[in-house]
């Protein structure tokens, strides 16, 4: 069986300012948060204010709030690096600090396995096991 990549539109509760339908939106399209908060409120203010309204509220009824299974601080997050000002991610630089905590924060566990693996009762515990 194969996983497929799809994407599903959800209300981002992490982000949100009301209901956080702008930012599950947002994240859905992979654009940044404020774009979508500017233009749905251009939108209404420009004479869309029905239309955006009863939409909005729909979507909060309809669209179930993401579920935060995962730290932000995971080992294993992705990172998305940002190439137009509009786009979700984060600036290179700060990719690149992210993508060096990542590898100190493995350097260390890795560390200490090492030293776990190479301790005197490590040891002694394998060759009791191995009787």
């Amino acid at each position: 069986m194969t996983t497929s990549n799809r994407k599903t539109l959800y209300r981002n509760p992490k982000e949100k300012k009301l209901a956080g339908v702008c930012a599950g939106i947002a994240e859905f399209f992979g654009l940044e948060t404020w774009l979508v908060r500017v233009v749905t409120a251009s939108i209404f203010l420009l004479g869309g204010a029905g239309i955006i309204f009863v939409g909005y509220v729909v979507l909060w009824l309809i669209l179930d709030e993401k579920s935060v299974t995962h730290d932000e601080n995971s080992l294993h997050r992705d990172i998305e690096v940002k190439k137009k000002f509009w786009q979700a991610g984060e600036p290179a630089t700060q990719a690149l600090q992210d993508v060096n905590q990542q590898f100190r924060a493995l350097e260390l566990r890795l560390r200490n396995m090492e030293r776990h693996v190479t301790s005197d009762s490590y040891d002694l515990k394998r060759q009791i096991d191995n009787l």
